[in-house]
């Protein structure tokens, strides 16, 4: 109430008789209740202005604008308002705070009261980390990266045992707020210099309240998250709900895991960065037995700070779990009884006073400038001023007529040559005029109406790469415009080609210039007149009008609307001839050209035209030019108000006695009634009078809506309307009761136009008239408004040919009116009222929030020290079917690193608590670096483009998902499993067509042995053992060679043929069988570079009876990081000796080696290089075939070091499988491009030439680096029919080759001899890579069908390997929800949320496979995601582990089914595939099974009860940006973490993370929880080219990263 802070009984007896008058009214009904405080605020304005420094700040509903208006600042924000005083008195020069249309100081306070509110409710948030530093390559154990959380000190419990039973929340919490005590792998200079006062450490209780941090102070920076707990945060119960419904984890998931598959003291550790990803080892590392990621990371601690601000419930609550089979994608929110409706009756047209006939109107406005310039040639028409704010020249109306005429006849008549008329009546013609040179654009202007061609006005382009400059070509294209018209000094400042013509701008049609100053123009003969016909329906002029979108379209206004807007204005706002104007506004089009171009003319008015440039310069010069003028109008914009009011007390002497009409352009925004109040309150004292200030509601399409006519002195002022923000939302009008903070105050903006109809509609639909309380779009019937969109029918059809309907959807009439654009009402006395624009609408979850009203909430945080007022985005994106409102703004240079975040969560809390929705993302770009309009404003569409496609580069980013997405679907629960096998069976088999499983074919025997001699397949079917094997070649075939090794010229620098690898391999048996300590059955680790040697020493071990484990040699260049893997090796299988070259021996024993490893502990090392020509006394024989033959020890995916026991009926098995799969035979050639240390790479490296008789020619994988067109160029010279290779190769060459396909045809690489080329992996097959390589190898002769891959796991090294014989691997698409629910669901091509699977080869021969549920363990039907499972001859035996742990064996190696057939032996792969029948037929001529894997077990991650796998999140993240590389996810205490490498530079980073953000929420229904930003080469892979993501966990985990930028989402 007005009165509050006011003494009664002090107030004149005459007031308090008039009160208590008032009161008895409102008692007996004969007042409302509105009526009664507009009327007693009145009464008492006078009387609270002694009282302000006390007082709240009055009601502001029916406030008279005068000196009481200025809103006294309120308790709970003095500081902030003394800052604005302060602000207030300083004379205002700094063009970076321009645009002040959204200054309320009521609104600054209703914000401040709505963050006071919240500020007892703090919780730590996590600040992003930058990196500070160009980034220095170094090995992780000295990075030390810069980070901006308090780390914890509890490191004194790290090593002991007790840590692995404390739940993660436990330990996290107690670590979250101990004092900042830098730890180890924490450097101690923070990034941004934060101060360490320490805190009590405070455990959570099981029922206590959120987080609490010290009070917030300035000189705190560390308490500077203030942060967001502010949204309704509640207190999180015991067993609080993680962000996506699911309960928080009680135990360290996967950090602490003892995994089934390994030995105990065995988990690998993250990658180094000094070396390059193809040479990267796989590593390993003891020394976090069993403890999982250290306490103390901070990185951890950040991600705590995030759970814990992300455990408040959402605005819509989510109901909890759907069932199992249901499949819908979006939460769809049930519409809230609360909600308000509409419950007026429909609304009546208004319509305007009807437009009086004068008689001496002129017929049209060329015949107005004709008569001024005949009979008034002396009067002034218009003054331009200088930059300074003096006149700088006045144009006449005679000059003016007699230049437009001279224009006129020149554009018709001397353009072209003698006969050809360039130009026709009719034609458009571009208008380019700076806003500094009106005089110039005038006589254009009226040139082309006399000349009866239509203008075009256009802003002058400044570049090629202006903002919008695309969309002016597109208006300039539908116009069909091919001339512009400009002044000769705007065209020497146009921007010019090296040849000095003029640019060809993006976009733009081909114009011809034409200057029009007057001594280019050419004088008409006598007898020439220009033709002025009677005003009729032809296009006048055509103006630009920029949508939401930004295309620029040209509204056409025919000379009779241009004529009857021009008598509507006259009337309206009571033009006189002779008076005099002041023009601020831009004359090229809108309010500026209707007022100050055209009906000035019409009423010969002397406009004195202000350019922007002049304002800048000096703010008050408007001002002057009206003291100084005794101007009776001002045409002008708020901020033009808000700077006069900043400069005024520069200027005593002026006077504003002499206006009737201060027109505000935009006094249709809400954001205007302060501007408005406070510049009356200033002027006040300079002669102003309040009833001359009128707002007028505009647009391009209907122009003059409504305007407030020039009030007659001592009336009352017209009321405003205090609006309720939530009604808005919903479209309804609401007087603001209840909240004080969120209330919108808006003033009206007069009456309709005379002549004119006007209705409201609702904004999306049909036309449907609104109700008397309902907000819609304003509709205007006028004979003065836009006709069309030119050259636009389409579009223009819904704009300007609109037929409002009424309820039941009957037309009111046939009368058709044209969409305003603008929101708003009718209220009482039919006053109109705007609350917004459609243009900055923006829908989220159903309701409607208004840009403008965001940005003055967003100004209104205090202090405003962060960014630039004037220079802020808003614009909503479409994310996971809704709009999601993002915020863009310009950061001042001199702001911190903490000012901005503080900035960005405060505003955040104001926009949740006013606005009532959550901001999608909230982003700082640097100063200047937005895209800008013409005039200087933000241009809203192109910074939308920017941020879309990730060239926005954000300085400062804010991403809140989680706050704001509430339609996510509903969390999965799974089913308890308690039912019988048999249902089970019969659901199976329900809800797929069989049972998912398939076979190769039969490893027959061949009884001939004949045959077998002439096949050469002796050693196939008479020996057991690869020895023997060997040993028969020796002698029957000894020069056939074997093996060809190339180096990376393509030279052949060893060959081994059958005789030369037995003795060879005889030598290093013998070498072994004299060493004591070594005895039969130990195991004996092979060092070797790719080679022949390796070869050798395998089988001169097998000949000893030693058991070979073969391990990748260290990387020289990289020893700390690769050596340590090499001795673990080493120390798990218990070697009892090395076999090695010379110069890897050195390096064993070198000092480098030293400072890695314990040198003095190495096993027996022998040298193989020089061993004296001896044969062993004999070559052992196993007594049994299923004793083990070797040790297959690799580093899987998820980080475990696994070894596998392979005996020799196994090896046997899996090279006879091989060879009837790839028809091997010895007069065949392979070639091979694979490491040689583990699975079916070694087995081809090593095993299968030796039992098939075939040559391979072996490719180093590493001599590629050095020589990329190596294997390509082999095949080639070779003639290779099969080849084998890793991916990392096939990506190589891809990457690297790509481009060089025409040299390398040169060169006469021709690769058509190739029919198959197999990639071995254990993995899903990478279509994506695999059909990139045959596109782009094509043209050396690739066939398409080439291609292929092979399928192995741990437990077994090859289950799949496309053969010769079998069908073309086929690929199906599946649907990516269903597979999520472990279902298979085939769809078409290019299905929305399909993904493509290819087959991983055709199953070998003697193996069968099974799909089972990893949990009953149970058989599958064919529709079915489960665990691949594998029966075959050549299953590894077990896991070789040192205490021989049985069950590990029992349950991976020798598991039976639950049902179905439980007498067969089995083994777990690990991996989820399943298995579809196709219509292809096999060698049988059976239906071919087709196996498809989907992902690793280990690796899939659990979210929302879903099943996830990274490789298809990693997918959509690589495609989110151009400058992605390499990414990797996994999660962290429910957490989503990705990480994507940076290809390009560096202030791209922060684009990435909203990017990031939008696709895996599109394309995977998940919140991204952390986006780390990272250098190439970070993510670790390895030598099989698959990524390490459980080791880049523990890296991240750890800090050891040095990550770019870590943004945590909300």
């Amino acid at each position: 109430m007005a009165d509050r802070g006011v003494d009664l009984s002090a107030l004149p007896v005459e007031i308090r008789e008039q009160l208590a008058e008032l009161d008895l009214e409102l008692s007996e009904g004969d007042i409302t209740q509105k009526g009664y405080e507009k009327k007693r605020a009145k009464l008492l304005a006078s009387y609270t202005i002694q009282t302000q420094n006390l007082a709240p700040p009055p009601e502001y509903e029916g406030q008279d604008p005068g000196p009481s208006s200025a809103p006294p600042p309120s308790n709970a924000s003095s500081s902030s308002s003394s800052s604005r005083q302060r602000r207030t008195r300083r004379p205002h020069r700094s063009s970076g705070t321009r645009d002040e249309r959204y200054r309320s100081d009521i609104h600054t306070e209703a914000v401040q009261a709505a963050l006071a509110k919240h500020k007892e409710e703090k919780m730590a948030l996590p600040m992003p980390t930058k990196r500070r530093s160009t980034y220095v390559q170094s090995p992780i154990e000295t990075c030390t990266p810069p980070d901006s959380s308090s780390s914890s000190d509890d490191e004194g419990g790290l090593g002991g045992s007790g840590v692995q039973q404390q739940s993660p929340d436990s330990w996290m919490n107690s670590s979250i707020h101990g004092s900042s005590t830098s730890s180890s792998s924490a450097s101690s200079t923070m990034s941004h210099g934060e101060s360490r006062a320490p805190q009590a450490p405070q455990p959570q209780s099981q029922q206590g309240p959120p987080y609490t941090q010290p009070p917030f102070s300035h000189s705190h920076p560390s308490a500077l998250a203030e942060a967001f707990a502010h949204a309704r945060i509640e207190a999180p119960g015991a067993g609080a709900l993680g962000p996506d419904g699911t309960p928080q984890p009680q135990d360290l998931a996967r950090a602490c895991d003892s995994r089934v598959d390994l030995p105990p003291n065995v988990i690998v550790r993250g990658m180094s960065r000094g070396h390059s990803r193809s040479s990267m080892m796989e590593t390993a590392d003891v020394r976090r037995v069993g403890k999982g990621v250290p306490v103390s990371s901070r990185v951890s601690t950040k991600i705590q700070q995030l759970l814990n601000t992300l455990k408040r419930p959402k605005r819509p609550p989510l109901s909890e779990f759907f069932m199992d089979d249901q499949e819908e994608i979006v939460e769809v929110p049930r519409p809230d009884p609360n909600t308000p409706r509409p419950e007026g009756r429909q609304i009546i047209p208004v319509k305007g006073e009807p437009l009086g006939v004068v008689s001496n109107w002129p017929p049209a406005l060329q015949a107005a400038l004709a008569r001024w310039g005949a009979t008034q040639g002396k009067s002034p028409a218009l003054t331009a001023l200088d930059i300074t704010g003096k006149p700088l020249y006045t144009l006449t109306y005679g000059k003016l007529w007699s230049r437009s005429v001279k224009l006129a006849y020149t554009l018709l008549n001397k353009l072209g040559t003698k006969n050809e008329q360039v130009l026709k009546p009719g034609d458009r013609v571009a208008l380019v005029y700076p806003n500094s040179d009106p005089g110039m654009f005038w006589v254009a202007f009226y040139g082309c109406l006399l000349a009866e061609v239509i203008p075009v006005p256009i802003e002058v382009p400044l570049s090629r790469k202006d903002a919008g400059s695309s969309q002016v070509g597109f208006l300039l294209g539908s116009c069909g415009v091919s001339l512009a018209l400009t002044s000769e000094i705007c065209l020497k400042g146009l921007p010019k080609t090296p040849t000095g013509e003029i640019l060809q701008f993006k976009g733009w049609p081909r114009l011809k210039w034409v200057i029009t100053d007057s001594k280019y123009l050419t004088k008409p003969s006598k007898d020439w007149q220009p033709h002025i016909p009677t005003a009729n329906t032809d296009t006048a002029y055509i103006e630009y009008k920029a949508c939401k979108e930004g295309t620029v379209m040209g509204v056409a206004v025919s000379k009779v609307a241009m004529l009857t807007h021009c008598q509507s204005l006259t009337q309206a706002c009571n033009y006189c001839e002779g008076e005099t104007l002041v023009n601020v506004l831009d004359f090229k089009k809108d309010m500026g050209l209707w007022h100050g171009v055209l009906t000035s003319i019409m009423n010969r008015i002397h406009t004195i035209s202000v350019p922007y440039a002049v304002m800048k310069a000096c703010p008050l010069s408007w001002v002057q030019r009206v003291h100084i003028n005794k101007a009776r109008v001002a045409l002008v914009k708020c901020r033009d108000l808000h700077w006069a009011m900043m400069a005024h007390k520069e200027q005593r002497d002026i006077s504003l006695a002499s206006l009737r009409m201060l027109i505000v352009a935009d006094g249709a925004n809400p954001w205007s009634v302060s501007s408005c109040d406070a510049f009356l309150n200033v002027f006040q004292a300079y002669g102003l009078k309040p009833e001359v200030i009128c707002p007028c509601a505009t647009s391009p399409e209907a122009m003059t809506v409504a305007i407030r006519r020039p009030g007659v002195p001592g009336a009352p002022l017209p009321a405003r309307a205090v609006l309720s923000m939530t009604g808005l939302s919903h479209g309804v009008i609401r007087v603001n009761t209840e909240d004080k903070n969120s209330a919108l105050t808006v003033q009206d903006v007069g009456h309709v136009m005379p002549g004119a109809l006007m209705c409201i509609v609702k904004p999306d639909g049909p036309p449907m008239l609104c109700k008397t309380d309902e907000i819609g779009e304003i509709v205007v019937n006028s004979r003065a408004g836009g006709t069309m969109y030119y050259g636009l029918s389409g579009v223009t059809k819904n704009t300007f040919e609109v037929i409002p309907v009424n309820a039941s959807g009957v037309p009111i009439g046939e009368i058709p009116f044209v969409r305003s654009g603008l929101l708003g009402f009718v209220g009482p006395g039919s006053l109109i009222f705007v609350v917004g624009k459609i243009e900055g609408l923006l829908m989220v979850s159903g309701r409607r929030h208004n840009a403008d009203d965001l940005v003055a909430t967003a100004l209104a945080v205090e202090p405003v020290k962060t960014v630039y007022r004037g220079r802020i985005a808003v614009f909503s994106v479409t994310v996971f079917y809704d709009e999601r409102i993002v915020i863009v703004a310009e950061q001042k240079p001199d702001a911190s690193e903490e000012d901005s975040f503080q900035w960005m969560s405060r505003v955040l809390q104001a926009i949740d608590s006013i606005h009532q929705v959550g901001l999608y993302c909230l982003a700082l770009v640097l100063a200047n670096t937005l895209p800008k309009t013409p005039l200087g404003g933000i241009h809203i569409s192109e910074t939308k483009q920017l941020f879309l496609e990730g060239s926005l580069h954000p300085c400062n980013i804010l991403m809140c998902p989680h706050t704001c997405v509430t339609n996510m679907p509903k969390p999965r629960q799974k089913q308890p499993v308690g039912v019988g096998p048999a249902s089970i069976m019969v659901g199976n088999l329900v809800a797929g067509k069989r049972i998912a499983q398939a076979a190769g074919r039969d490893l027959g025997m061949i009884e001939d042995q004949d045959l077998v001699r002439k096949l050469c397949m002796w050693p196939t079917m008479m020996h057991q053992f690869l020895t023997e094997a060997l040993q028969w070649r020796a002698q029957t075939d000894p020069d056939h060679v074997l093996y060809v090794l190339l180096n990376a010229k393509g030279v052949a620098v060893c060959t081994a043929t059958c005789v030369q690898l037995h003795k060879r391999a005889e030598k290093i048996a013998a070498a072994l069988m004299e060493r004591s300590g070594i005895n039969t059955g130990e195991n004996v680790v092979l060092l070797y570079p790719p080679g022949i040697d390796l070869i050798a020493a395998f089988y001169g071990c097998l000949y000893a009876g030693c058991i070979p484990v073969t391990v990748r040699p260290p990387h020289p260049q990289n020893l700390s990081a690769t050596l340590p893997t090499v001795r673990m090796i080493i120390d798990v299988s218990k070697a009892a000796c090395i076999l090695t070259t010379q110069l890897l021996m050195k390096i064993l024993r070198s000092k480098e080696a030293a400072t890695s490893v314990n040198i003095k502990t190495w096993p027996i090392i022998i040298d193989t290089d020089d061993l004296p020509r001896k044969r062993p006394p004999s070559i052992y024989k196993p007594p049994s075939a299923d004793m083990i033959a070797y040790l297959d020890f690799s580093v899987s995916t998820t980080g475990m070091l696994t070894g596998v026991k392979i005996s020799h009926s196994a090896m046997s098995a899996l090279c006879r499988s091989i060879k009837l799969q790839c028809e091997l035979y010895s007069s065949r050639q392979i070639a091979i491009c694979l490491d040689p240390y583990c699975g079916l790479g070694f087995v081809l490296w090593c095993l299968a030439s030796v039992y098939s008789g075939h040559q391979s020619i072996l490719i180093p994988p590493t001599e590629l680096e050095s020589s990329l067109a190596l294997w390509l160029s082999t095949l080639s010279q070779y003639r290779i029919r099969d080849t084998f290779c890793s991916y990392s190769v096939m990506e190589l060459c891809t990457k690297g080759l790509g481009g060089q396909t025409e040299m390398l045809k040169a060169r006469g690489v021709n690769v058509s001899c190739v029919r198959s080329c197999v990639v071995v992996a254990e993995e899903r097959p990478r279509l994506a890579l695999t059909q990139s390589f045959s596109k782009l190898f094509k043209d050396l002769g690739l066939s398409s069908r080439a291609v292929s891959t092979a399928f192995g796991s741990r437990v077994n090294l090859a289950i799949c390997l496309q053969g010769t014989t079998g069908p073309d691997p086929s690929t199906v698409y599946v649907d990516m929800k269903s597979l999520r629910h472990d279902r298979v669901r085939l769809v078409e091509r290019g299905a929305p949320q399909s993904l493509s699977l290819m087959e991983s080869g055709t199953i070998l021969p003697g193996v069968r496979v099974v799909i089972v549920n990893p949990e009953t363990r149970g058989p599958l039907g064919d529709s079915h995601l489960g665990e691949i499972w594998v029966n075959s001859p050549h299953t590894a035996t077990g896991y070789y582990t040192i205490y021989g742990e049985e069950s590990l064996q029992a349950d991976h190696f020798n598991t039976k089914l639950s049902f179905g057939d439980p007498h067969t032996f089995w083994a777990r792969t690990g991996y989820l595939g399943f298995v579809k029948r196709t219509e292809l037929t096999d060698s049988s001529g059976e239906r071919h099974d087709a196996l498809f894997v989907v992902g690793s077990l280990d690796e899939t991650l659990e979210l929302r009860g879903l099943r996830y796998h990274p490789i298809d999140i990693e997918t959509s993240v690589s495609r989110a940006h151009r400058s992605i590389g390499e990414s990797a996810v996994f999660t962290w205490t429910n957490l989503l973490v990705v990480v994507s490498e940076l290809c390009g530079s560096e202030q791209d980073a922060l684009d990435l993370v909203p990017l990031v953000t939008n696709v895996v929420l599109e394309e995977h229904h998940l919140i991204v929880g952390v986006v780390v930003i990272v250098d190439p080469g970070v993510i670790p892979i390895n030598s099989r080219g698959e990524k390490q993501r459980m080791h880049l966990r523990d890296s991240f985990l750890a800090d050891q990263l040095d990550p770019i930028y870590v943004a945590y989402n909300m």
